[in-house]
Parts: structure tokens; sequence; C-alpha cells
């Protein structure tokens, strides 16, 4: 496990009061004290005001720096976070002169990585933190910090301490096969494995919801042209972002732009009209329309208030999650049961958005707290090796199974969820989780 010292900008490089420079590992009160005018370890965790100097003593910049001691920090390391001034020239040279002085750029993710691997954080919690940098919508930095907290580890660990038991109570038939019972029969054993197959489906079953929330729901507009899908799209996101003219077939290619609805995160999509295109471009528009169309979580079906809906638009509520929006019901009212929406003046975009986020989220958008879920493939997959396995242990409990082969089996389901919270060293995993990381986390 390396514990070298490493350096990076903790903040968004570019203009800006202050830039946060982090710098961790074995060996980092050295570098900084080259770097540091009069710097000193104690006390601990307090803000203290220096001199930024780089290798020829010549000033870089003033400001603060705070020292953690291993192993209160949030790498575990000994950890020294510097605040110069922000902007291209400040940060730059004082991270030039950590270098100089001894440490090396970190690489992405590294500090979290080294969190983990220092018993910090769990790899749920390591995710969750780039979840909670990446959060565009309330709902997404809540179930971030709600995973960060520790809600889905908790309930994991639970499952494998359930799964140890069971180990244990199997290796009394391994250790004395000669025995009538053991100290609970197979039964009750086949019982408490039944009980966390159990648990385990009912996390997976929270993996569409959940990765929903963590990716936002994909909205599709859909329609015939000149249907006011563009209008809307922009009413929606309260700027201009796609050309809208009188003129049919204007939008050719699908615009995507994320946004939320009551703190719901949801990815909008102006799509081409629907319509029989006579122009090459204008079909390839209108394939690009249905591409989209197929993998949306919800169509807003946009047709004119008043107009009757053709076969086209009615195969399209048959076939797909759907919503019908009346558009421009400033110049023609919509029926009794129909939405109407009106983007000159504003009439039913507030329930548009209610009405979207309660189709697509269903009961969670009214759940005060978020039940923890899974919010990544990894996850799900883990979980569905876990599940697997406890069902093959099944059929070898009893006198006359195999003690050896169940055990195994348990074996496998602990370790997929060992693997889902890091509790085994595995790099493959790590480099795959903190890939996308930012440097400076």
């Amino acid at each position: 496990m390396l514990s070298d010292p490493i350096v990076a900008l903790a903040t968004a490089p570019g203009r800006a009061a202050l830039a946060v420079v982090r710098l961790s590992g074995a060996g980092v009160f050295d570098v900084a004290r080259r770097v540091i005018a009069g710097f000193r370890v104690e006390p601990a965790r307090t803000a203290r005001l220096a001199s930024f100097v780089g290798p020829d003593q010549q000033p870089i910049d003033r400001g603060l720096y705070t020292v953690f001691p291993a192993p209160h920090s949030y790498t575990g390391d000994d950890l020294v976070e510097l605040s110069c001034h922000g902007g291209l020239q400040a940060p730059a040279r004082l991270l030039a002169a950590l270098q100089a002085a001894g440490a090396r750029p970190a690489a992405p993710g590294e500090f979290t990585r080294r969190a983990v691997q220092n018993g910090k954080l769990d790899l749920l919690q390591a995710e969750a933190v780039g979840d909670l940098i990446d959060a565009t919508a309330p709902v997404q930095a809540k179930t971030a910090l709600n995973q960060l907290e520790g809600g889905l580890s908790r309930r994991l660990t639970s499952l494998r301490e359930s799964l140890l038991e069971v180990q244990a109570l199997l290796s009394y038939d391994i250790d004395f096969p000669e025995e009538d019972d053991g100290p609970i029969s197979s039964e009750q054993i086949a019982s408490r494995i039944d009980t966390v197959a159990g648990q385990i489906q009912r996390l997976i079953a929270t993996a569409p919801a959940a990765e929903r929330v963590r990716e936002g729901a994909l909205l599709v507009f859909a329609g015939r042209p000149n249907a006011g899908k563009s209008s809307l799209f922009n009413a929606l996101l309260g700027t201009a972002r796609t050309l809208v003219t009188e003129i049919p077939g204007t939008t050719r290619d699908a615009v995507e732009a994320d946004t939320d609805f009551l703190g719901w995160p949801v990815r909008l999509v102006d799509t081409a009209g629907l319509w029989d295109a006579p122009a090459d471009i204008d079909r390839l528009g209108v394939m690009v329309s249905r591409r989209y169309m197929s993998s949306a979580d919800l169509v807003l079906l946009c047709a004119e208030a008043g107009r009757t809906l053709g076969e086209e638009e009615s195969a399209i509520m048959s076939e797909r999650p759907t919503l019908l929006v009346r558009t421009k019901t400033d110049l023609s009212e919509a029926g009794r049961d129909e939405l109407g929406v009106s983007t000159v003046t504003g009439d039913g975009l507030p329930e548009l958005r209610r009405r979207a986020a309660s189709q697509v989220f269903g009961r969670q958008v009214n759940l005060a707290d978020l039940e923890p879920g899974l919010t990544r493939e990894r996850h799900r997959t883990a979980l569905c090796r876990a599940q697997e396995a406890l069902a093959l242990s099944v059929p070898h409990l009893g006198r006359q199974g195999d003690a050896v082969l169940a055990a195994h089996h348990v074996r496998e389901a602990t370790t997929a969820l060992e693997e889902l919270l890091g509790a085994v060293d595995i790099d493959e995993i790590l480099d795959r989780v903190f890939a996308s990381f930012c440097v400076g986390k």
C-alpha cells in the first residue's frame, strides 16, 4: 500500500478568491517544512498564517495552512492543507514548490483511495464522495450524503454478519460430521439463509430507482412538428436552449440538458418532430427521435390542445411510458382531464413537473427520507452473485448433503458483500472506482 507524499489542487483551477492544495502521506511534514516558513505541527487542526516559498526561497504567496496528523485526517495519513490566493499563478507555483520538495502529483481519487485503504471510509462511502461532488439536483446530494454517512454500508454489513454466523454453524457439521445434531438444525440454517436472500432481493429491487436518481431520469419530448416541443423544452429549463420558429422541422437533432423537477434529477431531450420527412436529413432526425424514445424513462408527448391524436401518437401512448401534454393552451383549451400547458403564460408548467416526477420516481417523490439503494451496476452485480451463491448452498444442507459445499457457497456470497464494501484488497475494483475522481479528492 503506497503512502509516499502526494499533492494536488483540491479546488477547481482558475480565477477564484482562494485555492486549496492538499498534501498527504508519510514524510509530508518534512516536505511542508521546505515550503512553509516557520512550519509547525502543533497545535494540530489549527489554521495558521505563513509565507510559502519556492526552492530558491523566493516568496510564492502568503496564506493559511492546517496540519492533520495521522490517523485523524481524511486519508488516515499525515495531511497538510494549504490555502493560497486563487487564479493560475499562485496555486501552480505552490504545487511546483511542493513537488520540488519531495511530493509527487496525486492520481485521480488517490486521497479518497488512501482513506479506503486506511479504513477511514468503505468503498461504498468513497463512491458516495464522488456522487456528492457530481450531484446536480437536491435529491442526488441527499442520496449521496445518506450513503456517505453509511446508510447502505450498515445494511450490507448486517447481511455480512448474518452470513458469517451461518458459516460458523456450518463449520460445526464440517468439524463434527458424526454428531446427529449441531447447535441448530439444518432447517433453521436454511431459514436463516432464506432470510438473508430475501433481504438481498429487496435491495436488488431498489437498483432501477436508485440508479435513476444518481444518473437522472431520461425525459424525451416527442410529437409532430410545430407541436411546441422546443418551446416547452426551453420553458422548463428557463433558458433558450434550442431554436424556436414557426417553420416545421426546425429541430433536426436531439438536444439534451440536465435540470430537476421538484428536486429530482431529470435529463430533458428535445427531438425532431415525427412526420413523413421528404429529405434524407429530416428522416435521420426522425430516426434519432425514435431511438431516444425507445430508451426514455418517460416520453413527454406534445400535442396542441384541441387536436385529435394521430395513429402514431396513440401508438406511442400504448407502447411506452408516456405523459400526454396538451400545448398552446393560450390558443385553445385542453380537455377536462388533460394536462394543458402554455409557454406564453406559464400555465401548467408546475403541474407538468409534478406529474412527470411522480410518474418517473413513483412513491419516492412523497418520502421525506430516501431508503438506501443500489446506485451503481457494480452494486447490483455483486448482490446478484451473492444471491446466486446462497441459492446454491441450500440443497447441500442436511444429513444427506455436503456441509463443505454449503459452506463454500455461503463463503462466496460473503465475499461478494466484502468486495462491495471494499473489505478485501482488490486493486482492480479500486482502480475502476477511483478512475473518474478528480485528482484533489
